[in-house]
């Protein structure tokens, strides 16, 4: 992350310190109050349904959430994968590709036999979704009803979850899940640039379910959110596994000096949860979101080898570290996701499950 990267999240996230950042910011509130406004305007037109808006004969799930960096969206898709899976019930996944070089019209990450694409190819969250679930279709789509249209003409599938779809208004859904942060559910309560928010929080009226993360670390949610509310927290697994498919466990590394590197959305967010299980990280090295590994990164993860005694990074970085020039071990983190209450969301899931299975029945 360069310097230019690291004063606009300090600019967005904390605020302005100084005549010049307090400057830069007064210029960019009404870019945001004109982006903001155009966005509620999109969304208008297409409620009067002045667009066209695709639907399908199986239930769509959109995942996604209000503001952009992020919320944890690829650990909760994991677990609707699971809950709908354990049931006997097929779902698949449909993603934009973000990140990924793949620039066609659809694109197969998953045929349900493993990952077909490389994450340069399909983007970061694609790709670990397919190496995770082998046996669910994952597609990726700019225009994503092209692939929900595939899909539900194969009729190989139950259900379709859309993966960072709040957004994409042209596709219909039957369930819609907004992600936030409970620290922080709106940020400095601008949209872009000014602020992170991609709409005005008024935008969460076309959600059906909130899912707050980091909900450990707040006693309550503002007034606003009326919408059924169900609460979770993202917590490291305690058993590491490196690149090369070794595990080990946590604590074990607890008095080693590491480095941990990360190219995600919130790198602090890890570094955060590592020094906090006691970790002992003389270095943290924070790459652009989702970054594609090269030699210069690499070369400036080699240059802090002698120091280390391990090096770690997150599951969406090392699926695109094949061949990195490391002798240390590198580990790799997982994220576990834990409902502290989860009543509305099983409620909102289980009508799913009893649309799909009638529907077959």
């Amino acid at each position: 992350m360069n310097q230019l990267e690291q004063l606009y999240q300090r600019l967005v996230s904390s605020g302005p310190t100084g005549f010049f950042e307090t400057l830069l910011f007064t210029l960019l509130v009404p870019l945001s109050v004109l982006y903001g406004s155009l966005m509620w305007i999109r969304s208008q037109l297409y409620r009067a349904q002045l667009f066209r808006v695709t639907s399908a004969s199986i239930p769509i799930i959109s995942v996604g959430n209000l503001a952009v960096g992020g919320t944890g969206k690829t650990p909760f898709v994991d677990y609707l994968l699971d809950y709908f899976s354990v049931r006997g019930i097929r779902p698949a996944v449909v993603s934009r590709g973000y990140g990924g070089s793949f620039s066609g019209r659809i694109a197969v990450v998953c045929a349900g036999e493993g990952a077909l694409m490389q994450p340069e190819q399909c983007g970061d969250e694609p790709y670990l979704l397919a190496q995770k679930h082998p046996g669910v279709q994952v597609l990726i789509a700019p225009r994503r009803r092209d692939a929900i249209r595939r899909l539900d003409e194969t009729g190989n599938v139950d259900l379709i979850i859309l993966d960072d779809a709040f957004q994409h208004l042209s596709v219909a859904r039957d369930l819609n899940i907004v992600l936030l942060d409970a620290v922080r559910p709106f940020g400095n309560g601008y949209p872009l640039p000014a602020g992170l928010l991609r709409e005005f929080p008024a935008a969460l009226q076309r959600a059906d379910l909130l899912v707050m993360t980091r909900a450990e670390k707040v006693e309550s949610y503002p007034d606003r959110f009326t919408l059924p509310t169900v609460a979770c927290r993202h917590h490291l697994s305690r058993t590491l596994r490196t690149l090369t498919g070794e595990t080990t466990e946590l604590d074990c590394l607890v008095n080693k000096r590491g480095v941990a590197f990360a190219g995600i959305a919130n790198p602090q967010a890890f570094f955060n949860g590592l020094l906090t299980e006691g970790l002992q990280l003389y270095e943290q090295v924070a790459f652009a979101d989702h970054v594609s590994y090269s030699d210069r990164e690499f070369e400036r993860l080699s240059a802090l080898e002698d120091r280390a005694d391990y090096f770690m990074t997150t599951e969406k970085d090392a699926v695109k570290l094949a061949g990195l020039p490391l002798n240390k071990p590198c580990y790799i983190v997982s994220l576990q996701l834990e409902f502290l209450q989860d009543d509305a969301l099983k409620e909102k899931l289980d009508e799913i499950c009893h649309e799909v299975k009638h529907g077959v029945e």
